[in-house]
């Protein structure tokens, strides 16, 4: 989740950079031990002034967006890079679902807590990458068979996000395992894809060997 940074004329982060740097290291840590966090508290625990807070960020939900657009940077690197050089569908689908859920789970309360700063078309928006890329894997299951779903793939691929995102809640509310949750998110998005059930829960035990 890195931030950008433009560095000085030596190419070495500047004190600027650096400053920002663990301004978000230091909120993401807050946030997720403390959704309510103020900009106080963060400004107090990342060592700095409030001020400084506020020249990097106007407002707390400036900060939270920031986080959020680097939690889902990380997550769609590893949804593609999961899925390389896999030639079967429905592998592919469980395997980025596992990744996804692995990075996901660190962020999870972040995403709970973005539901309510982020609105849900922002949140929808920034996952387009993400989305773009299921679909492709989505169609190119449903053209051979794999899947069996009455839609379309670009609908599916919406189907298997609020998924996850209902997953998400359930792990938070502690109606689910965290510890299985990954597993189990897999092979519900691989059903919810008309894959037999024990085809998936196969697979998906298969793979987190």
């Amino acid at each position: 989740m890195a931030a950008m940074t433009t560095g000085n004329a030596t190419g070495s982060p500047s004190r600027a950079d650096a400053n920002r740097r663990r301004i978000l290291d230091v909120a993401l840590a807050e946030l997720l031990r403390d959704p309510d966090a103020s900009m106080d508290q963060i400004a107090r625990a990342a060592g700095v002034v409030r001020r400084t807070v506020y020249g990097h960020f106007p407002n707390r939900e400036a900060l939270i967006s920031t986080l959020v657009d680097g939690a889902l940077e990380t997550v769609a690197a590893a949804h593609a890079a999961s899925r390389e050089g896999v030639g079967d569908p429905a592998e592919a689908v469980a395997r980025s679902v596992l990744a996804v859920w692995e990075i996901a789970d660190r962020y999870r309360l972040l995403v709970a807590l973005a539901q309510r700063t982020v609105t849900v078309q922002g949140l929808r928006e920034r996952l387009a990458p993400v989305r773009e890329n299921s679909v492709r894997v989505l169609q190119r299951g449903l053209d051979e068979g794999v899947f069996t779903s009455p839609l379309p793939a670009p609908a599916l691929a919406y189907v298997h996000e609020q998924i996850l995102f209902a997953l998400t809640e359930a792990v938070n509310d502690g109606l689910l395992d965290a510890r299985e949750a990954g597993r189990s998110a897999a092979v519900t998005v691989l059903t919810a894809a008309g894959v037999p059930a024990t085809r998936a829960a196969g697979l998906v035990a298969e793979l987190g060997r």
